[in-house]
């Protein structure tokens, strides 16, 4: 089912990964007013005196070659209270994830799905045999460490992976937990930690192993600054690690691998320690009103998240690809289905935390979609409501507007 708004909705049908923002802006025209729940940022950082900022010297940047990466690396490690020689940055954590696949990742991998796909893609396309441990449905897809420590067991992988929060569930493991799990696969090639998410954690105060992969002989953990401060579009992140896997992974990396934008940010984030802060604050306190919101939604189910989106499972009989498509063609609302998911079907979306204003929005198209299934009328490309789906939708409305 896809409805007719003028748009190519092929767009949308990227394969593993989403369409890009501005792919998706080409394709519907200059008038677009696209609202993102797909692409996992923080709508509340880089402030706009930052941007400004930026703007007021976009001719400098990107005129003239950056720093090399290491003298970058060592300003970001100091802002971060690192040791320089424990830190290797790249451009983006794709980048990070594709040479510890080259460079540590020998025979086999354990990962457990639903997860980010590179960490299952990558090692895949280089022949590497990958041990997927199913995370179930039935158990909020939260990862019991034992059961997966003994699933490497038996299946002989050489490298672990664990993403903490989880993506796309947001499932998060306590500190204290995932660090007796590193310690007992001492003797693996490699444990790698994806903490791409880990800031927007409420959960416990200081959650990252950061600090412990430096002193431990196989230990990696990798940081995505892009979706922390809301700039996907410079590609950039970082790995902690002891010194030896540090500099075997930063020595692969070209020396001018990253670009003067990233290099101004990074130089600028010490400036803007206590806004990010906040920023960090108003997402977690919308990430609670738009769970609760949500879940106010009929025969939607809402699964619990400490990463900066929801997973949600639709209504029996109901598609995420096109609900996707309606809420993109008729509400130019973009929402990442999770059907190509490994370990996951067509029923589940995931949805980026927004404020409110764009959380009502999402919500009036998962209702109108609703309508839209049950056979109601369409004329001109409106809804024409029967009285009595009115009256359904509109008391949802009203117990959302009221909470």
């Amino acid at each position: 089912m896809r409805p007719d708004s003028g748009m190519d909705l092929s767009l949308l049908d990227k394969g593993a990964h989403s369409a890009s923002y501005f792919m998706l802006t080409r394709g519907m025209g200059p008038d677009a007013d696209i609202v993102d729940f797909c692409i996992p940022c923080n709508p509340y950082f880089p402030t706009p005196e930052m941007f400004a900022t930026l703007a007021d010297n976009l001719t400098t940047i990107l005129k003239y070659y950056p720093s090399d990466a290491t003298s970058i690396t060592k300003q970001l490690a100091g802002v971060l209270g690192l040791h320089p020689q424990t830190v290797a940055m790249a451009n983006g954590s794709t980048e990070l994830i594709t040479w510890i696949d080259h460079l540590l990742i020998k025979q086999s991998v354990a990962v457990p799905i639903p997860t980010f796909g590179r960490w299952t893609d990558q090692p895949l396309e280089t022949g590497k045999r990958v041990d997927m441990f199913l995370l179930q449905e039935s158990e909020g897809y939260a990862l019991d460490l034992d059961a997966y420590q003994q699933f490497i067991r038996d299946r002989g992988s050489r490298v672990a992976v664990v993403c903490n929060p989880n993506n796309p569930d947001g499932g998060y493991l306590p500190r204290r937990n995932l660090l007796r799990f590193v310690d007992g696969l001492h003797d693996l090639d490699l444990v790698v930690v994806d903490e791409s998410f880990i800031d927007f954690v409420d959960a416990e105060r200081c959650g990252s192993l950061a600090r412990d992969a430096a002193i431990r002989p196989n230990v990696v953990v990798l940081k995505s600054l892009g979706k922390n401060f809301g700039l996907h579009g410079i590609r950039f992140g970082y790995l902690t690690a002891n010194p030896a896997l540090a500099e075997r992974v930063g020595k692969a990396l070209p020396k001018w691998n990253l670009n003067s934008l990233a290099e101004a940010v990074v130089y600028m984030i010490k400036d803007y320690e206590a806004e990010y802060r906040e920023s960090l604050r108003l997402l977690r306190r919308d990430r609670t009103q738009m769970a609760e919101t949500l879940r106010l939604v009929p025969g939607l189910t809402v699964f619990p998240s400490q990463g900066n989106f929801l997973l949600v499972k639709l209504p029996p009989g109901q598609n995420g690809t096109a609900m996707r498509d309606y809420l993109m063609s008729q509400h130019q609302v973009f929402v990442r289905e999770c059907g190509n998911k490994l370990g996951m079907t067509s029923q589940f979306l995931r949805l980026v935390v927004r404020p409110r204003h764009d959380v009502d929005r999402l919500i009036d198209g998962m209702l109108s979609y609703g309508r839209y299934l049950r056979g109601e009328d369409s004329v001109g490309g409106h809804l024409v409501v029967h009285p009595a789906s009115r009256t359904a939708s509109h008391t949802a409305r009203e117990a959302m507007v009221a909470h």
